[in-house]
Protein backbone atom coordinates (compact mmCIF):
# COMPACT_ATOMS: atom_id res chain seq x y z
CA UNK A 1 0.00 0.00 0.00
CA UNK A 2 1.55 3.39 -0.98
CA UNK A 3 1.89 6.02 1.70
CA UNK A 4 -1.39 8.51 1.44
CA UNK A 5 -0.86 12.45 1.10
CA UNK A 6 -2.18 13.84 3.92
CA UNK A 7 -2.65 18.21 4.00
CA UNK A 8 -0.33 20.19 4.93
CA UNK A 9 2.19 18.33 3.09
CA UNK A 10 4.14 18.92 -0.30
CA UNK A 11 2.38 17.62 -3.08
CA UNK A 12 4.62 15.32 -4.91
CA UNK A 13 5.68 16.70 -8.66
CA UNK A 14 4.85 15.12 -11.95
CA UNK A 15 5.23 15.50 -15.69
CA UNK A 16 2.94 13.07 -17.52
CA UNK A 17 1.25 12.72 -20.73
CA UNK A 18 -1.96 14.14 -21.40
CA UNK A 19 -4.81 12.78 -24.35
CA UNK A 20 -3.30 14.95 -26.84
CA UNK A 21 0.44 13.76 -26.54
CA UNK A 22 1.70 16.91 -24.81
CA UNK A 23 3.32 17.11 -21.39
CA UNK A 24 1.51 18.26 -18.17
CA UNK A 25 3.62 18.73 -14.97
CA UNK A 26 2.12 19.99 -11.55
CA UNK A 27 4.83 22.76 -10.81
CA UNK A 28 3.90 24.07 -14.16
CA UNK A 29 0.14 25.25 -12.52
CA UNK A 30 1.48 27.01 -9.39
CA UNK A 31 -0.48 29.76 -8.56
CA UNK A 32 -3.77 27.55 -8.95
CA UNK A 33 -5.26 25.46 -7.02
CA UNK A 34 -5.50 22.14 -8.66
CA UNK A 35 -7.81 19.58 -8.16
CA UNK A 36 -6.27 16.39 -9.15
CA UNK A 37 -8.92 13.39 -8.94
CA UNK A 38 -7.26 9.37 -10.02
CA UNK A 39 -10.16 6.95 -11.62
CA UNK A 40 -9.90 3.66 -12.21
CA UNK A 41 -10.27 3.32 -16.28
CA UNK A 42 -11.45 5.55 -18.79
CA UNK A 43 -15.07 4.93 -20.64
CA UNK A 44 -16.28 2.71 -17.79
CA UNK A 45 -19.29 4.04 -16.09
CA UNK A 46 -18.37 5.33 -13.12
CA UNK A 47 -15.25 7.02 -14.27
CA UNK A 48 -17.68 8.52 -16.90
CA UNK A 49 -20.43 10.22 -13.97
CA UNK A 50 -17.40 11.06 -12.01
CA UNK A 51 -15.89 12.82 -15.30
CA UNK A 52 -18.89 14.48 -16.42
CA UNK A 53 -19.45 15.94 -12.62
CA UNK A 54 -16.30 17.07 -13.59
CA UNK A 55 -17.12 19.15 -16.31
CA UNK A 56 -20.48 20.10 -15.42
CA UNK A 57 -18.84 22.05 -12.73
CA UNK A 58 -15.99 23.32 -14.83
CA UNK A 59 -16.45 26.60 -15.32
CA UNK A 60 -17.46 26.99 -11.32
CA UNK A 61 -14.17 25.51 -10.27
CA UNK A 62 -12.78 27.51 -12.47
CA UNK A 63 -14.54 30.43 -11.17
CA UNK A 64 -13.01 29.71 -8.27
CA UNK A 65 -9.40 29.24 -9.00
CA UNK A 66 -9.10 25.53 -9.39
CA UNK A 67 -7.90 23.93 -12.45
CA UNK A 68 -9.05 20.13 -12.93
CA UNK A 69 -6.65 17.25 -14.03
CA UNK A 70 -7.36 13.78 -14.02
CA UNK A 71 -5.28 10.57 -14.01
CA UNK A 72 -5.68 6.99 -15.06
CA UNK A 73 -3.46 4.14 -16.41
CA UNK A 74 -5.39 4.53 -19.24
CA UNK A 75 -3.03 5.20 -22.95
CA UNK A 76 -3.18 8.74 -24.34
CA UNK A 77 -5.34 7.23 -27.11
CA UNK A 78 -7.96 6.20 -25.23
CA UNK A 79 -8.14 9.32 -23.02
CA UNK A 80 -8.30 11.03 -26.02
CA UNK A 81 -11.23 8.90 -27.28
CA UNK A 82 -12.99 9.60 -23.97
CA UNK A 83 -12.47 13.15 -23.58
CA UNK A 84 -13.72 13.42 -27.07
CA UNK A 85 -16.81 11.10 -26.66
CA UNK A 86 -17.83 13.25 -23.15
CA UNK A 87 -17.11 16.71 -24.17
CA UNK A 88 -14.13 17.10 -21.18
CA UNK A 89 -12.64 20.25 -21.50
CA UNK A 90 -10.04 19.33 -18.59
CA UNK A 91 -6.46 17.23 -18.93
CA UNK A 92 -6.65 13.86 -19.16
CA UNK A 93 -3.27 12.17 -17.88
CA UNK A 94 -1.66 9.26 -18.59
CA UNK A 95 -0.40 7.00 -15.84
CA UNK A 96 0.67 3.48 -17.48
CA UNK A 97 2.85 2.29 -14.61
CA UNK A 98 0.67 3.95 -12.11
CA UNK A 99 4.24 5.97 -10.58
CA UNK A 100 2.38 8.91 -9.72
CA UNK A 101 -0.56 7.24 -8.84
CA UNK A 102 1.49 5.19 -6.14
CA UNK A 103 3.23 8.21 -4.98
CA UNK A 104 0.09 10.07 -4.36
CA UNK A 105 -1.21 6.97 -2.20
CA UNK A 106 -3.56 6.45 -5.05
CA UNK A 107 -2.97 2.62 -5.79
CA UNK A 108 -2.97 -0.15 -3.43
CA UNK A 109 -4.81 -3.41 -1.97
CA UNK A 110 -8.44 -3.49 -3.61
CA UNK A 111 -11.09 -6.24 -2.81
CA UNK A 112 -14.01 -6.66 -5.96
CA UNK A 113 -16.16 -9.81 -5.32
CA UNK A 114 -14.04 -11.02 -2.80
CA UNK A 115 -11.21 -10.93 -4.82
CA UNK A 116 -8.35 -8.91 -3.78
CA UNK A 117 -5.62 -7.74 -6.41
CA UNK A 118 -3.32 -4.37 -6.57
CA UNK A 119 -5.17 -1.32 -8.88
CA UNK A 120 -6.05 2.38 -8.54
CA UNK A 121 -7.96 3.91 -5.68
CA UNK A 122 -10.43 6.46 -6.66
CA UNK A 123 -8.95 9.60 -5.22
CA UNK A 124 -9.14 13.31 -5.31
CA UNK A 125 -6.29 15.48 -3.73
CA UNK A 126 -6.81 19.41 -3.68
CA UNK A 127 -3.06 21.22 -3.84
CA UNK A 128 -2.95 24.72 -3.35
CA UNK A 129 -1.82 27.44 -5.58
CA UNK A 130 1.63 26.88 -3.62
CA UNK A 131 1.87 22.93 -4.30
CA UNK A 132 1.09 21.99 -0.70
CA UNK A 133 -1.96 19.84 -0.40
CA UNK A 134 -5.05 21.34 1.23
CA UNK A 135 -7.23 18.13 0.85
CA UNK A 136 -7.01 14.33 0.34
CA UNK A 137 -10.13 12.39 -0.16
CA UNK A 138 -9.48 8.31 -0.96
CA UNK A 139 -11.81 5.52 -2.01
CA UNK A 140 -14.41 8.20 -2.91
CA UNK A 141 -17.21 6.77 -4.68
CA UNK A 142 -17.87 8.05 -8.14
CA UNK A 143 -21.50 9.26 -8.26
CA UNK A 144 -21.87 12.77 -5.98
CA UNK A 145 -18.45 13.10 -5.42
CA UNK A 146 -18.35 16.24 -7.16
CA UNK A 147 -20.96 17.76 -5.33
CA UNK A 148 -19.45 16.38 -1.63
CA UNK A 149 -16.47 18.15 -3.03
CA UNK A 150 -17.84 21.35 -3.72
CA UNK A 151 -19.31 21.35 -0.15
CA UNK A 152 -15.96 20.15 1.69
CA UNK A 153 -14.15 22.97 -0.25
CA UNK A 154 -16.98 25.64 0.90
CA UNK A 155 -17.93 26.50 -2.51
CA UNK A 156 -21.14 27.22 -3.36
CA UNK A 157 -22.76 24.55 -5.88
Amino acid sequence: MSQRLTPGEQAPDFTLTDAAGEEVTLSGLRGSRVIVYFYPKASTPGCTTQACDFQDRLERFRADGFEVLGISPDAPAALERFAQKESLGFPLLSDPDHEVAERWGAWGEKKNYGKVYEGLIRSTIVVDADGVVELAQYNVRAKGHVAKLRRDLGLED
